[in-house]
């Protein structure tokens, strides 16, 4: 026993040689690296980077990293005269919205995030912000329109999309004004939160405008196989044809539409027609369909934040990818400004303070006049309503930015 101990002692000594002076040695390393953490905020932005609505993510995570990068080369953001560098967490919830909440919850309790942007789309947004209440964490939703996701009397979530109506409502005025011919209308929409609630939306807008909603079915999410749908919607001879969901749902239902040879004075896609990609996708399928958003590059806005004008966003944007931003990353990037504007005006990372300035925040960015209603949902934009014209996106309404007429297609 006698000496199983010495030989401990002995190891042990040796070891105290070694491992001592090695501690010594790092330990400004790990304060260092301690001290650099406190000067970081910590955004936290739950994607669905993999699965069907990879595609979404992507742009947003560019819009996060667009206003993320401008932030820190202007030496960070200003919190009570302290200048903190900006750090985004992601997490990948694959396209599941269950994963979602989540990753939300691992983001705040386990990553340590200060603030949260919302997970993509309604549904997402919804499901997980009940997570970002709990905790009272201040959580702006850069994808989420439908009034569904602000109904449930929340004070730490924020909206930077309008209702689903100011853009049904604009469209079908169009429609009415343009096209009185039209008369019979065809909707399909994926059964999912925000398509579901905007094709809803649709129907009451034309309804409300005298016109017949001859077909309004759902399909389901992941659905490959639009072929029966499309053929019931053939056979009922629409003069408006009006499909929502997702830019692969959308590129996949014109592709069927052409195999089929389906068209109608009006093709109205809701909202993947926004994204070049879809143009690519679809090549000549695209021409004439009309859609709406929250956002057009189109729009010159001059406006406060580290993007100033409509202008200047769009140039930093086309610098850093090579392509023009549409409606979906420039909310990502204008959330992260509100966070910002909202952190150096509360001159504090206390969650309330920060709530609290997002609560009665009434300015202009690049993106629009921000406002936010008593729900925590933007009221203060006019979203714009275009169509696909030569392979461009070409502004139809307002007026202010309006590149373009309607044209009808052949039935």
């Amino acid at each position: 026993m006698f000496g199983i101990s010495l030989q401990t002692e002995r190891t042990t000594r040796a070891l105290a040689r070694l491992v001592l002076p090695t501690i010594v040695a790092l330990w400004p390393a790990f304060h260092v690296t301690h001290a650099a953490a406190q000067e970081t905020i910590r955004f936290g932005a739950p994607l669905p980077l993999t699965g069907a609505l990879a595609p979404e993510a992507l742009k947003q995570q560019q819009g996060y990293d667009l206003w993320a990068e401008e932030v820190n080369k202007a030496g960070g953001i200003n919190v009570g005269g302290k200048k903190m560098k900006v750090e985004i967490v992601y997490v990948d919830y694959q396209s599941n919205t269950p994963r979602a909440v989540q990753a939300a919850e691992q983001l705040i309790t386990q990553d340590k995030v200060n603030f949260l942007f919302a997970a993509f789309g309604s549904g997402a947004a919804k499901a997980a912000s009940t997570i970002s209440e709990k905790y009272g964490v201040p959580t702006i939703a850069s994808t989420a329109s439908s009034a569904q996701v602000y109904d449930q009397g929340y004070k730490y979530l924020f909206g930077t999309f309008t209702p689903n109506d100011t853009l049904t409502n604009p469209l079908a005025d169009i429609i009415k004004q343009r096209a009185p011919e039209v008369k019979r209308v065809a909707i399909l929409a994926r059964n999912d939160l925000f398509p579901l609630a905007i094709a809803q939306e649709m129907e009451k807008s034309a309804k409300a405008r005298g016109l017949d909603v001859v077909y309004f079915e759902k399909y389901t999410i992941n659905s490959m196989d639009h072929s029966s749908s499309l053929t019931e919607i053939k056979a009922l001879k629409p003069d408006w044809i009006v499909l929502t969901g997702y830019i692969n749902d959308l590129v996949l239902l014109r592709k069927q539409m052409a195999d089929q040879r389906i068209g109608a004075p009006v093709v109205t896609m809701i909202a993947g027609p926004a994204y070049q990609e879809f143009i690519d996708a679809t090549g000549a399928g695209a021409e004439n369909i009309t859609s709406a958003a929250w956002w057009h590059p189109a729009v010159r806005y001059k406006g406060v934040g580290i993007f100033g004008t409509t202008e200047n966003y769009v140039k930093l944007f086309r610098a850093k990818y090579n392509s023009m931003p549409d409606y979906a990353q420039a909310s990502a990037s204008v959330s992260g400004a509100l966070f910002q504007i909202a952190i150096e005006k509360a001159g504090s990372l206390d969650r309330t303070k920060v709530r609290d300035e997002l609560a009665k925040m009434n300015i202009v960015t690049f993106w629009g006049p921000i406002r936010f209603g008593p729900t925590g949902q933007i009221n203060s934009l006019e979203p714009p309503v275009f169509q696909i014209q030569g392979g461009k996106t070409v502004v139809i309404y307002p007026t202010a930015i309006k590149q373009g007429e309607l044209k009808l297609g052949v039935k």
